[in-house]
């Protein structure tokens, strides 16, 4: 492979939809390096099953999805964010489709199916349940098509550079294992979730928190870490990944059931299946609870649909149960819930600007309070679409010359053997964060949890390899949550404290906003 070039007029770091998209905008303006730190389809948008959701339909309308929005975000949605998100959504999805997104439809019309909290339907998949991938291919080749625009896989981004209080490139781990430095007038993050902090996730192994911790090494504001939304269905059997189960199969009329093969989300909620995310997930865990099984689960059942319509409405989640000899068209799949997706991240503004100056975020490793405290189903895809477009416009403002730096080649280790010690300090994170910092928190798991975090630093610190780079990530970005959830004493969204189980509007209809040891409410 040819090396990576030491500057760019732009660069952005990710590969997913927000950052292709990003691109795309940037490339008529100068030279772009797009950065995956594996291949391109390894990212939370190629796994995005659900779909994205926009007000097309006849029976919709923008300020009906606006108001879905608020409703799921539980007060604390940015208004502005949110109307940017569901205005700019139409013009977006029209973009994709010129640009060869091939999504489902009957006919020549568009289909539009209905997930939880959406008060109609309003969401677009692609191949019944591979929307995410479909997006992430047409936006590869309509940026394939712009000579601007260089995709590097297997790089590796360890640390911004900032100098003089401004963002002007980035460190980075090449896919030969040499430290070198790349420079650019302006820095987009688009590393995407942080799902690996936990035990059980439904992301992939890249979404270790990358673009969150850098931004917070280098001094920028995090906001809204306490808010990490866990998906109630993710398929749980012995020795296969937590595969996510969509939620579009309860919108097309799945039941849940406990052991005792009941029925139980109406007791937890008026809109039963279809309730919020965090309702769903909550009542789940309730249910495990109390369930005197020694490794219980609860089951997704799908067995009173046609099995025609199943099979061709999820061709791929069908076949990846079948490859665990479960026909999901017969047989009840055995869940519990797993983390999903970060509201919070990097505090930004609606264009993408960080408190940094140079350094942009798009997607979800941003926070620019879209989602509020719990973020409505389908919102994602779209805000990598809305946000990345936008970011990459005010990016084209920031072109300067920015002087190329010495490259570094010191040699880091990041093709060698697994190393024990890190992978197990992963490890312990991701246990400690699943057990005192998942769904249902306490002040005193919290602290304990903090308190373990603390105790880790050392094993974590002066990192050589990439995936001591990762273990680093995630401990920065798991005691960011932590601290965050800890500091917000109420329950709002995805965020449940048992010791503070209701609203606190007057203390904490706020954000959370970090900064090295500071952090406060605003």
């Amino acid at each position: 492979m040819t090396s990576v070039p030491s500057q760019s007029d732009f660069l952005v770091i990710g590969a997913g939809v927000a950052g292709l998209r990003a691109a795309i905008e940037l490339a008529s303006a100068g030279s772009v390096i797009v950065l995956a730190k594996r291949e391109v389809t390894d990212s939370n948008t190629q796994w995005a099953q659900g779909g994205i959701a926009a007000a097309l339909s006849d029976e919709d309308e923008i300020s009906l999805h606006l108001q879905d929005t608020l409703q799921a975000g539980d007060g604390l949605c940015n208004p502005d964010a949110a109307k940017v998100l569901v205005e700019d959504a139409p013009e977006r999805i029209e973009e994709l489709i010129q640009w060869g997104t091939e999504f489902d439809r009957q006919g020549t019309k568009l289909t539009f199916g209905r997930e939880g909290a959406h008060s109609r339907n309003r969401i677009l998949h692609a191949h019944g349940d591979s929307t995410g991938r479909e997006i992430l291919r047409a936006l590869y080749a309509k940026a394939q098509t712009l000579k601007n625009i260089s995709v590097r896989e297997f790089e590796f981004s360890t640390d911004l550079i900032a100098e003089g209080g401004r963002v002007s490139g980035i460190h980075l781990i090449d896919d030969h294992g040499q430290l070198q430095q790349i420079t650019s007038s302006a820095v987009l993050l688009a590393t995407g979730g942080l799902g690996q902090l936990y035990r059980n996730t439904t992301n992939p192994g890249v979404a270790t928190g990358d673009g969150v911790a850098m931004a917070f090494r280098a001094g920028a504001e995090v906001s809204d870490m306490e808010f990490v939304q866990f998906h109630p269905t993710a398929l749980y059997l012995k020795n296969a990944p937590r595969f996510l189960l969509s939620e579009a199969l309860r919108g097309e009329g799945a039941y849940l059931r406990n052991l005792e093969m009941h029925r139980f989300m109406a007791k937890y909620h008026p809109m039963g299946e279809l309730a919020p995310r965090d309702v769903v997930a909550r009542a789940i865990v309730h249910e495990l609870e109390v369930s005197r099984a020694k490794d219980p689960v609860v089951y997704l059942d799908l067995t009173h649909l046609k099995a025609d319509h199943v099979k061709a409405r999820f061709p791929r989640i069908y076949a990846t149960c079948m490859q665990y000899n479960i026909d999901l068209t017969a047989e009840l799949i055995p869940i519990r819930p797993a983390a999903h997706y970060a509201m919070g991240g990097v505090r930004s503004d609606l264009e993408g600007r960080t408190t940094l100056p140079g350094l942009y975020v798009a997607g979800e490793v941003a926070a620019t309070g879209v989602h509020g405290a719990n973020r409505l189903a389908s919102n994602s895809l779209l805000e990598g679409l809305v946000f990345g477009a936008r970011a990459g416009n005010k990016m084209r403002d920031e072109l300067r010359h920015v002087p190329a730096k010495a490259t570094q080649e010191r040699r880091a280790a990041s093709n060698g053997p697994m190393d024990t010690p890190t992978e197990q300090a992963i490890l312990e994170i991701q246990d400690l964060m699943w057990r005192d910092v998942g769904i249902v928190r306490t002040g005193t798991t919290l602290k304990r949890a903090i308190e373990q975090l603390n105790q880790l630093t050392p094993r974590v610190a002066h990192p050589r390899t990439r995936r001591a780079y990762e273990a680093q990530n995630l401990h920065v970005t798991g005691s960011l949550v932590a601290r965050s959830a800890l500091a917000r004493e109420e329950s709002r969204g995805a965020h449940y404290r048992l010791d503070f189980p209701t609203h606190d509007d007057i203390r904490f209809l706020k954000h959370s906003i970090v900064k090295g040891d500071s952090i406060w409410f605003e």
